[in-house]
């Protein structure tokens, strides 16, 4: 039979759960200061010349994916493996020169127990994350890390909650610290994330989005205003460049600028483009990342980027909605 739903009790009762799992991680925090079994496993995982096999079963099976795959995605080979598919022939997945993080919050995990000896017998090392130090999964392996809590959120005390948490945690913690060791960067994270929007954003240089050859609208300074315009309006890119005879950018003229023109200029046809461009327009190189490109527009408040060649020359051209067609913003 459902209660009343009580709007007071129910947020009381989620505050209640997240200050119980934040009370739980900051005591492991504290409780690792004087226990040296992470840099324990920390070196193990980053002496391993195989891959990590993560492994748990129920809600700790569930971490040990998040965790293999947090691994993965940060340098270091890692893969979850099923501990009762295991025993049926997915233990030939694992070899010596793997590294084996076994999960149970009871350390009784007979589904592990069952092919933790075998691991063992083969040469590969394990590291178990449990709540009971002195349980037979904590017994066996080589490594153990103490995931003990004082109590779970759930209010019988039951289902896995703040285990789990202070389980994840600590994965994360052992992921970040190897990906520091790793000499892990950005641009290896993006590699690993193609698909996804910070693959675009990391993998994306401006060459691969801006405009080149005819579709670059370029003038030189000595031309009218009014085929500047034609140009502009031609290109489709809201402005020009303006070139010298070496194909240098020395100025630009955008629409923006023509607006502000209006009220001052009586007839177009007199005005020559160099007498009105803005200047050392700013570029970038086509080898620079396009977020470096965003990065600048948004400083500088343009809509529109030239690039340029190592020697100055203008070699093509970037708005603002090519980069968000590529999906860089």
């Amino acid at each position: 039979m459902l209660k009343v739903f009580d709007a007071k009790t129910a947020l009381r009762l989620a505050r209640d759960t997240l200050q119980n799992e934040a009370d739980a991680i900051n005591a492991l925090n504290a409780r690792l200061e004087d226990d040296d079994s992470v840099v324990q496993a920390i070196s193990l995982l980053l002496n391993c010349t195989g891959r990590v096999v993560v492994s748990g079963i129920g809600k700790s099976g569930h971490i040990a994916r998040k965790i293999a795959a947090t691994l993965a995605s940060t340098g270091t080979p890692a893969l979850f493996v099923h501990p009762a598919e295991a025993a049926h022939g997915d233990l030939g997945m694992v070899t010596r020169d793997d590294a084996f993080i076994a999960i149970s919050y009871s350390g009784e995990s007979s589904e592990l127990m069952t092919i933790l000896p075998v691991v063992k017998r083969m040469g590969s090392k394990v590291i178990a994350m449990t709540g009971k130090p002195g349980s037979s999964l904590a017994t066996i392996a080589d490594v153990h890390l103490n995931v003990a809590v004082a109590k779970e959120a759930c209010p019988m005390n039951l289902a896995p909650t703040t285990s789990t948490t202070v389980t994840l945690a600590l994965g994360d913690a052992l992921a970040v610290a190897l990906l520091d060791l790793r000499g892990f960067k950005e641009e290896d994270f993006a590699r690993s994330h193609p698909g996804g929007a910070l693959g675009r954003r990391l993998l994306t240089h401006v060459k691969d989005v801006m405009r080149s050859g005819d579709a670059v609208p370029r003038v030189t300074a000595d031309v009218k205003l009014t085929e500047a315009l034609l140009e502009i309006t031609q290109k489709g890119m809201g402005m020009t460049a303006v070139v010298d005879a070496d194909g240098k950018p020395v100025g630009v003229f955008t629409d923006g600028d023509l607006r502000r023109m209006i009220e001052k200029v009586q007839d177009f046809t007199k005005v020559v483009i160099g007498d009105v461009m803005h200047a050392n327009p700013r570029s970038i190189s086509p080898e620079k990342m396009a977020v470096d490109a965003v990065a600048v527009m948004e400083q500088f408040r343009i809509n529109q980027m030239l690039v340029t060649d190592a020697d100055g020359k203008l070699v093509g051209a970037l708005h603002i909605h090519d980069l968000t067609r590529a999906k860089v913003i």
